[in-house]
């Protein structure tokens, strides 16, 4: 075989999955360790009734459990120093991350920043950066997604904005994967059918951009073929009825899978994202969707032979790369999400800097095909003005 077979391949974590497993909370906390939590939400969310209750059942059990909600739908650094703060003002030994992918990373982040003594930045995903933290300052995590899409609840990295620059960060550490992954989709059923749409479309996209990143990894590309045909199943059964758990349960897996999958690589789809809401502040998932066709075109010529066993999996018509994106136009109408950057009301005139922040993006070290800024920024006009031939 060549290249040699020689790789390193890590999984996720433990995971309690079913409707109900919220009056657990308590319980998995205490299974990981922790009996000081700090329930680690954004600002939106916090307003909810789900958080209310959830820290009733911590605080009936762990009784120092407090609530921090300072984070944005894009969190950055400021969001984290605050929430480290907050951790060690209130003696707290652990952290519950509950909410959206952005409350999980940030969430995940101030457990991780909670006993280092390196700026944030220090850790970013380049080389062995991650070495330099101190591990034994890692507090414990119980993650709890209130949808069904970055798959952050099983992975070991936050995407945190630098506000200075501009950019989307992936801070890394082995440890930061949570111990214990709740998923209950009782928690997801009031997610109206827009967000269902943007956050399942990114759990898709995990999948989608792992299985087409070149590079060994079978199991990876397995969870990610499983992971891509649950969404096509269920992402529409969610996004039309709510209160569907099958179909919420099973999105929760999907976007599991999709974190987990995404280890082998992400690709100019994410790249191109991270830069455009690091700017714009655009819902990630949103980002997404809009783009999957466009990079798909830009990236047909390197990838016939897996795309022509995605297809297969997915059960098209076609068994090339114009299948694929005739399908991916017509799920993303179904969900009704728009076709074109220029809906998001983005400036046509942006292509060169998000072409720029793009390249420097990691993701952009998974593309199956070798990009430069100038093609970032081509791809950007595609997409703005709803071209799909480069």
């Amino acid at each position: 075989m060549n290249p040699p077979f020689t790789a390193k391949w890590n999984y996720p974590t433990t995971v309690w999955v079913g409707a109900g497993r919220i009056a657990q909370l308590a319980e998995a906390c205490q299974a990981a360790g922790i009996s000081r939590p700090l329930l680690v939400t954004d600002t939106g969310l916090a307003r909810q009734p789900m958080i209310t209750s959830a820290l009733d059942r911590l605080r009936a059990t762990l009784p120092a459990a407090a609530l921090f909600s300072e984070v944005k739908g894009n969190p950055d650094e400021h969001n984290v120093t605050a929430g480290v703060t907050a951790f060690q003002a209130g003696g707290h030994d652990g952290v519950v991350a509950f909410g959206g992918g952005s409350a999980l990373d940030a969430g995940k982040a101030v457990a991780f920043m909670a006993g280092q003594e390196r700026p944030l930045w220090d850790f970013e995903d380049v080389g062995d950066w991650w070495t330099r933290a101190r591990a034994d300052g890692i507090a414990p995590v119980v993650a709890v997604p209130t949808t069904a899409g970055t798959g952050s609840e099983v992975g070991r990295a936050s995407v945190i904005t630098r506000s200075d620059t501009h950019e989307k960060k992936i801070i890394f550490h082995p440890r930061m994967l949570p111990a214990i992954a709740l998923l209950d989709p009782e928690l997801t059923v009031g997610l109206p059918p827009a967000l269902t749409a943007a956050t399942g479309i990114d759990a898709f996209s995990h999948s989608f951009e792992a299985f087409l990143s070149p590079g060994l990894h079978p199991l990876a590309d397995g969870i990610a073929l499983r992971g891509m045909a649950l969404v096509q199943e269920f992402l529409p059964r969610a996004f039309r009825h709510g209160s569907d758990l099958e179909a919420r349960t099973q999105m929760l897996a999907a976007a599991a899978m999709g974190a987990a999958a995404f280890q082998k690589g992400l690709g100019a789809v994410h790249g191109l994202a991270h830069a455009i809401g690091a700017l714009y502040d655009t819902h990630h998932g949103l980002t997404i969707g809009i783009l999957l066709p466009y990079v798909l075109a830009f990236n047909a010529p390197a990838i016939s032979e897996p795309i022509a066993v995605l297809a297969r999996t997915l059960d098209l018509p076609g068994r090339d790369a114009r299948a694929v994106i005739d399908w991916l136009i017509a799920f993303r109408s179904e969900l009704g999400i728009p076709a074109t950057l220029a809906e998001l009301h983005i400036p046509k005139d942006a292509a060169d800097r998000v072409g720029q922040l793009a390249l420097r993006d990691p993701s952009t070290g998974g593309n199956p095909r070798p990009i430069t800024a100038e093609d970032y920024a081509g791809l950007f006009l595609a997409a703005h003005e709803g071209r799909l031939t480069f």
